[in-house]
């Protein structure tokens, strides 16, 4: 998910994690401690400093170690530590214990959506993702916005008619709007859940110009729950077709476009780093080849973020009549290809 997500997600948690003036521990009432969460709530994204080696760099590191469930105790420590040193306050077991919530808060964000996560490594390098959530949900935005500002809200309208109930409720209505918002996107997060079984039940019930896919993937639409870019991957080609699911579904809707065929410009390409690289990265692939002045464009492109025609995801590589790579690269958007 995105980084606004996982800030608010992290103060809910911090929010939930509140007690009232009069409980004995009170360690978790530090005013620090949202600062924390927050901030662990990021932290597996620390990886994006692989950015700085490049395109190939940030897709090979990027939600890779510092995203698995091996490695987040350890990214657990760094929140508690930037705050030490920050403000010099005592670090507690408490306090671990609530940062190690917040990067596991991240991780579990990260797995609903399509890009994914290597949950597993060092031991699997299987990308996990449940393709239920975009990289960036408005609703999410809205219900987690909605939580931050209803407190504040509260105390201004306790502020007008002067309520002693509102003005020493302490942590109260913070405390209770953050487990409404977190039991809310935890329902949210179920329906999409549901949602995608449902698409791909629709899905796997028709078959795709005539044929039976060998796999199929439902993508969400960044707005409505209820919208799908399904993808049937079938010998020799792909069908992309949307869906809606308050809908009928007609298969016949999509969009066919055939694989390239094996061929001597391809093998050259995928030996490339940029292709190997993109390759371990990509879900699903789509291989194609174009004429070109200067051999054969070969593209990877990987469907979950484009389709054949309008890829947002590829590596490219540029191969001549002799079979020799001229070029090689990957990244998001459409690649430009270069002169001679």
């Amino acid at each position: 998910m995105d980084n606004v997500t996982h800030t608010l997600v992290g103060l809910m948690l911090a929010r939930a994690s509140m007690r009232g003036k009069s409980a004995r521990d009170v360690s978790f009432d530090r005013p620090h401690t949202a600062g924390m969460m927050m901030i662990a709530a990021n932290i597996p994204d620390i990886d994006v400093v692989s950015m700085f080696g490049g395109s190939l760099t940030y897709i090979e590191y990027h939600r890779s170690y510092a995203h698995s469930l091996a490695f987040a105790p350890l990214m657990a420590l760094i929140a508690p530590l930037i705050i030490l040193a920050i403000f010099r306050t005592r670090i507690t077991l408490g306090a671990y214990a609530l940062s190690l919530v917040g990067v596991l808060s991240h991780l579990l964000l990260d797995w609903t959506n399509v890009y994914g996560i290597h949950l597993f490594l060092p031991f699997s390098s299987r990308i996990s993702r449940l393709d239920i959530t975009d990289v960036v949900d408005p609703w999410i935005w809205l219900l987690l916005i909605t939580a931050v500002a209803a407190p504040a809200l509260s105390r201004l309208v306790g502020t007008e008619i002067k309520s002693r109930s509102f003005s020493e409720a302490g942590p109260g209505p913070k405390r209770g709007w953050a487990w409404f918002a977190l039991a809310i996107l935890q329902a949210y997060e179920g329906t999409r859940y549901a949602a995608h079984d449902r698409a791909l039940a629709v899905m796997g019930a028709r078959l795709f110009n005539n044929a039976v896919p060998r796999r199929l993937t439902a993508v969400p639409a960044r707005f409505n729950p209820l919208r799908w870019r399904g993808i049937a991957e079938c010998e020799g080609f792909v069908d992309i077709v949307p869906m809606n699911l308050t809908e009928a579904f007609d298969p016949a809707a999509g969009q066919i476009d055939y694989y390239a065929s094996p061929s001597p410009a391809i093998d050259a390409a995928r030996a490339t780093r940029a292709f190997q690289v993109f390759g371990r990265f990509s879900q699903i692939q789509f291989w194609k080849t174009t004429p070109v002045p200067q051999g054969t464009l070969v593209e990877l492109i990987d469907l979950r973020f484009g389709t054949p025609r309008d890829p947002t995801f590829e590596a490219t590589a540029i191969v001549n009549a002799s079979n020799r790579v001229i070029e090689s690269q990957a990244g998001f958007g459409r690649i430009p290809v270069r002169g001679p």
